[in-house]
């Protein structure tokens, strides 16, 4: 099947780019004296199973080797001569990778660290005719893109822009720069609105950065350069720092990592994410997989969903929160305690009711259960929540999340809760197949969770997800999650503001351990935060449960001083005593702040007594 045109694919789906070329042929023992585009003649089946490795991976662009192929670069190894020669097999070694399944982009990048290795100094006329050269080869390969990347001087990349526009009028082109981040000071020399501005005035199609320090300066140029962006935006971070080991130059970067940043790459406004320095074929698998949980081409929350023909919609008036059920009934009114049941992996969901059961008992206010947590195949939370309404007569939340459903069996799944009394629901996006027992599993995410608040919130107002009226309003309760320990806060703040815009009525967050960390959240939240908030607590079973969810569990912050007093603790029961009252103590802060109304509170491993333990300090 043929290939969309490339600028129709990115601004419709959104592309993948690949990762790193130099450091690819790095790792498979070529080292630093060799001329690495040479290589497109001397061991062109190098090259191609690099872009195969990429493509394999799940890349839709694949970058030719050569970066530095123009001539002042390839006179330092004596190839002065072979500009065009190098260039067209580059273009042709990655056409015949690609298979017709990915884009060839030709790579250029700047002259400025030939000039200085050489000594020399060329005049503007001089620096296009350099670019015209190597781009003309590239063209005459091939490539379906020029791609000009990690220039840190404009007039520079004005010049290999100009130089493009003299071959060709058509063929599109990406124009990329490299930033100095300086983390809380912000960028030194070029600013990226700045730059997205000067640059957006020249003829090129894509605007975007790569390498910088890692993937958190980009990140921070993207989000300063989408409100200024007049065309589309892309992003390839490198794998953060080298570091030497052994006399290897190593990147530390995981492939979570990079494809965590890669997510937020794209919800920050990015139609094209790929990597830069240090990415490998590992790091792109991963990136594709997580940004599949976000649709990164459509750059919305929420569907474009327009009323048949052109008929008037005409919302009604949602029920009040006080009369759908119970629990809206309490919210904001009263501090609420909610604890978390996980449905059964096999049949028997006796020992989840039997937790409930004592729960209630004990004055808990509401029961929820989790749809999926952490990937893992479990008893429905809607079945789940059936049995308890039946054999104890007591409200539920459940969890319903965007992972595993389509728009239109999400409606039906609404609807249907709806009609069975299960009037509590929390939206959440949910956890990446690649999580749990399923990792090959097909991740939907047809919506994220502000997506899906705001189609609930129209069954609400007697709309279906495509604004068509349905003849009465559902009486649906809506929550949405949060993570104060988010690696970006700023991010996280403005998610919740938008899920609260969509319609969500509480909110839930992942456990806080750092009270500090809490207060920050909510005073950044306190301009727009108007509905109830719960506070997360899951209590430490030990050390190394701490150790795991603060090395290993993304957003998840245990401060050093609890740690410390974990150690310290003589035995697994003292480390089960200490994570209880930290448990404890968090809450009793977390309920003396004015926006905290509620808490969330995880069991430790289903241990329903400590609980109660717990909930002694607010009695």
């Amino acid at each position: 099947m043929a290939l969309q045109p490339f600028l129709k694919a990115l601004v419709e789906d959104g592309i993948l780019g690949d990762g790193a070329m130099g450091t690819e042929i790095y790792n498979r023992g070529v080292f630093l004296n060799r001329n690495y585009d040479e290589l497109n003649l001397s061991n062109p089946q190098l090259i191609r199973d690099i872009h195969t490795d990429y493509l394999n991976a799940g890349t839709q662009l694949l970058e030719t080797n050569t970066f530095t192929a123009n001539r002042p670069s390839l006179a330092a190894f004596g190839f002065e001569n072979k500009v065009r020669e190098i260039n067209i097999a580059g273009a042709r070694i990655a056409k015949d990778a690609a298979k017709g399944m990915a884009y060839v982009a030709g790579a250029v990048g700047p002259l400025a660290s030939a000039i200085k290795s050489s000594g020399g100094i060329f005049s503007p006329a001089e620096i296009k005719n350099i670019f015209t050269e190597q781009i003309g080869a590239l063209i005459e390969g091939g490539v379906d893109v020029i791609l000009l990347e990690t220039f840190i001087n404009l007039d520079e990349l004005e010049l290999a822009v100009e130089a493009t526009r003299s071959v060709s009028k058509e063929i599109p082109l990406i124009a990329q720069i490299s930033l100095k981040y300086l983390g809380e000071e912000g960028f030194k020399g070029i600013q990226p609105d700045e730059a997205c501005k000067r640059i957006g005035k020249w003829p090129v199609d894509v605007i975007g950065v790569n390498c910088c320090t890692g993937p958190v300066g980009v990140l921070e140029a993207i989000k300063l350069m989408t409100p200024v962006a007049t065309k589309p935006l892309s992003a390839f971070p490198n794998a953060g720092l080298p570091q030497v080991k052994q006399n290897r130059l190593l990147y530390l970067s995981t492939p979570e990592y990079m494809a965590e940043f890669a997510r937020r790459l794209a919800q920050a406004g990015a139609l094209l994410v790929g990597g830069c320095c240090g990415t490998t074929p590992a790091m792109i698998k991963e990136m594709k997989r997580y940004l599949q949980t976000i649709h990164p081409g459509k750059r919305i929350e929420v569907l474009d969903t327009k009323p048949l023909a052109k008929e008037v919609v005409q919302k009604i008036e949602a029920v009040p929160l006080e009369k759908r059920s119970a629990f809206g009934a309490i919210l904001g009114k009263k501090f609420a305690v909610s604890v978390e049941i996980d449905p059964p992996k096999g049949l028997d969901a006796t020992k989840a009711i039997e937790g409930a059961k004592f729960l209630k008992a004990n004055g808990v206010d509401i029961i929820n259960i989790a749809d999926g947590p952490r990937a893992m195949a479990r008893m429905s939370p809607m079945a789940m929540s059936v049995l308890i309404q039946q054999q104890l007569g007591m409200e539920t939340i459940i969890h319903y999340c965007c992972r595993d459903r389509n728009l239109l069996g999400m409606q039906m799944d609404l609807i249907g809760a709806n009609a069975i009394g299960l009037k509590n629901v929390l939206i959440i996006t949910g956890d990446p197949p690649k999580m749990g027992e399923y990792p090959d599993a097909t991740a939907v995410f047809d919506v994220d969770a502000i997506g899906l608040i705001h189609f609930v919130n129209n069954l609400n107002h007697g709309l279906d997800f495509a604004n068509r009226p349905i003849g009465e309003t559902t009486s649906l309760v809506i929550g949405c999650g949060c993570n104060p320990g988010a690696i970006d806060m700023d991010l996280e703040v403005e998610r919740l503001r938008k899920k609260q815009e969509a319609g969500a009525e509480y909110v839930f967050s992942q456990p806080v351990y750092d009270s500090k960390l809490l207060d920050k959240f909510l005073t950044k939240c306190k301009s727009f935060l108007k509905i109830p908030f719960f506070v997360g607590v899951l209590p430490l079973a030990s050390l190394k449960n701490a150790e795991f969810l603060h090395n290993e569990v993304p957003g998840m912050q245990v401060p050093e001083t609890v740690m410390e007093r974990l150690r310290k603790a003589s035995s697994k029961e003292a480390q089960r005593d200490v994570g209880l009252s930290v448990a404890q103590e968090s809450l009793k802060e977390a309920k003396s702040m004015q926006a905290v109304k509620g808490v969330y509170i995880f069991p430790p491993f289903g241990k329903y007594e400590a609980v109660l333990e717990l909930l002694k300090v607010i009695q």
